[in-house]
């Protein structure tokens, strides 16, 4: 006789304090013999991609005695230019064994660009384990500085992006789509520690609206069992709380009536929620009377008032958000609690609970083989032998990642530059510092300085009919609209008797707009992610000014350059005091699925051309 739902529930619950305490032991096992695990890891990479014809060519035999030493010797740093034409290979058909042993199962889509698409990495089947295994461990170490949790829910706002395929038939996904789709989280086991108020129809629904608004809804009538929110990254929880400050009197309405709007037409959807909504007019009013008081200032306690955190990711790019978070949260913890990539996941922080600057990740030595590269290293012409093990960083010390993954990257560049914060046992803790080249980022978007002065240098030809030029610029991430926009700040010169129309302008914004990556505008016109992209035009000697500003603080003449990137703060104030004229982009620049240059020659023409560009480019980032 099956056992009873309740029955079921009272022995998972007993079963969870044991599994936590497991998985704290391994944390502690791994941990302690890192060196140890890490040369195992390698050898077992390399025995499992022996047949790899990779490792052939580098003359590395990966399941003969001594193949880690012969790798360690042999292998280069690579980057993802580096690989493209064995990607590309895999991505068309050939099923031969060429960076891995094992089969490419699917391929997961970096946000990182390259020739303006996004970059594939390849990844076999048994890799879902190992991001289940690093996901398992983050509510044993959670409920250490955080207990109770078993006793509610998570109103955890999950999406699906969009994905294609190659001609090989291959997926091409973000990493966190191919977890959402796949069994380790569809068919997970009932743990009472992660109980989410988002049904798994709306989490998978691809249409993004209907998506926020059935998670939202469900979060509502759940309202007073939810202990944590959260989203992947900082700015998508914000657009959810934008997205509730615009749709709060529709979402009342539903839960008042208990029926749900006629817009959400998805059947699964539809019916997953409407398992859950009843009419609860009582609660249509409670929710009512927060959302409709003229300050949002603490709105996630207000509405959600059992809540003990906010769990998304506030370092790198997602600090810029940390002060509105803070306003929406009214001093609730802002928890980040793992760190992973499309190429490799990780680690995750042991000290959940510590402020958003103290954040630092112990990277988990199974995941991988993590190598790292010395920052003064990697700013001059950077060699295999200049790398440093896992268990040998130095405290205080900034090191570029390089890994090697079971999926066959062999000694990749990350991209991503830490610092060694302390030690858990043998392994380290790293702060993330910044993500390599990186000037402008709102979402999951990556833009860079070469592909920015590209994106400028083709959209102001717009002004050439009108005597305009374009004597200097500078960009910022405006991370206080929600969402998020690119902001360019423009010097011009000259100008004919018929002064540029406004138009132009907006055809300046939305050409630079086109010039930027898939990534960009799949957030622009898919996602909505991001904001439209805005020319703020600057008076006549403002660069002058910046000059005088970064002099006055000890910049050497002879060395000053303009900075392509300004962060909040002073030189915005200064800049913002001198704008004459705002222009936004007046619609959303093109962008499809897979985009068609990924598969194809094409894709390493445009990997050439964005170096040739890096190479002419001047200019340097403050």
């Amino acid at each position: 006789m099956p056992e009873a739902p309740g029955a079921m529930r009272e022995a998972a619950a007993a079963a969870a304090p044991e599994a936590h305490r497991e998985a704290l032991e391994y944390i502690e096992r791994v941990t302690a013999g890192a060196g140890q695990v890490q040369r195992r890891v390698l050898a077992e990479i390399l025995a499992q991609n022996a047949p790899a014809e990779y490792l052939r060519r580098l003359g590395v035999a990966g399941d003969a005695p001594g193949a880690a030493e012969a790798f360690l010797r042999a292998a280069p740093l690579v980057t993802y230019e580096d690989i493209l034409q064995d990607v590309l290979r895999i991505a068309n058909g050939d099923t031969s064994p060429i960076l891995s042993g094992k089969p490419i199962r699917e391929f997961l889509t970096s946000s990182g660009t390259s020739g303006g698409e996004r970059k594939l990495m390849p990844s076999i089947a048994d890799e879902m384990d190992r991001r289940s295994l690093l996901y398992s461990l983050l509510m044993p170490v959670m409920s250490q500085a955080v207990p109770g949790l078993d006793k509610g829910k998570c109103m955890y706002l999950y999406f699906v992006k969009a994905e294609s395929r190659t001609p090989a038939g291959l997926p091409a996904r973000p990493v966190l789509t191919s977890f959402y789709r796949s069994r380790h989280f569809l068919e997970r086991p009932h743990d009472p520690y992660t109980v989410y108020t988002s049904p798994d129809e709306a989490v998978l629904c691809v249409d993004a609206y209907q998506s926020m608004y059935a998670q939202l809804l469900c979060g509502l009538v759940h309202r007073a069992d939810v202990l944590r929110v959260g989203a992947v990254f900082a700015s998508g929880f914000l657009r959810a709380i934008r997205f509730l400050e615009k749709h709060w009197q529709r979402l009342c309405r539903d839960i008042r009536a208990g029926t749900l709007d006629a817009e959400i037409t998805d059947r699964s959807v539809r019916a997953a929620v409407e398992r859950v909504l009843r009419a609860d007019p009582a609660l249509a009013d409670a929710v009512e009377v927060e959302c409709a008081k003229p300050s949002w200032e603490g709105i996630i306690r207000r509405v959600w008032p059992s809540t003990k955190y906010i769990d998304v990711i506030v370092t790198g790019a997602m600090a810029q958000y940390i002060p509105t978070l803070e306003f929406y949260g009214g001093g609730l913890p802002l928890t980040c609690t793992m760190y992973a990539s499309s190429e490799c996941y990780f680690g995750i922080n042991l000290n959940p609970m510590c402020k958003p600057s103290d954040v630092a990740y112990t990277l988990i030595p199974t995941m991988g083989y993590f190598e790292f590269l010395p920052v003064s290293s990697a700013a001059a012409e950077p060699h295999h032998r200049d790398l440093v093990d896992l268990v040998d960083v130095k405290l205080g010390h900034e090191y570029e990642l390089v890994v090697t993954t079971y999926s066959g990257l062999y000694r990749y560049r990350v991209g991503d530059v830490l610092r060694v914060a302390g030690f858990k046992n043998q392994a380290p803790m790293f702060n993330f510092v910044r993500r390599k080249n990186v000037v402008l980022s709102i979402d999951s978007d990556k833009t860079d300085e070469a592909e920015l002065h590209a994106a400028v240098a083709g959209a102001v030809q717009h002004l050439a009919p009108f005597g305009a030029s374009l004597v200097e610029y500078t960009s910022y991430a405006d991370a206080a609209t929600i969402p998020g926009h690119y902001v360019l700040f423009w010097e011009l010169r000259g100008g004919g008797a018929t002064p540029v129309p406004a138009s132009v302008f907006e055809d300046c914004c939305l050409a630079v707009e086109e010039a930027l990556n898939s990534v960009y505008r799949q957030g622009r016109a898919a996602d909505r992610s991001i904001g439209p992209l805005e020319i703020r035009v600057v008076s006549e000697g403002t660069f002058d000014k910046l000059m005088d500003y970064a002099l006055a603080r000890g910049a050497s003449i002879n060395q000053y350059k303009a900075p392509r990137c300004v962060r909040p703060g002073p030189l915005v104030e200064l800049l913002d005091g001198r704008v004459q004229a705002r222009y936004l982009s007046p619609k959303c620049p093109k962008w499809s699925p897979g985009g068609g240059k990924q598969w194809s020659s094409n894709a390493a023409a445009a990997v050439t051309k964005a170096a040739d560009i890096n190479a002419g480019s001047g200019a340097v980032v403050a």
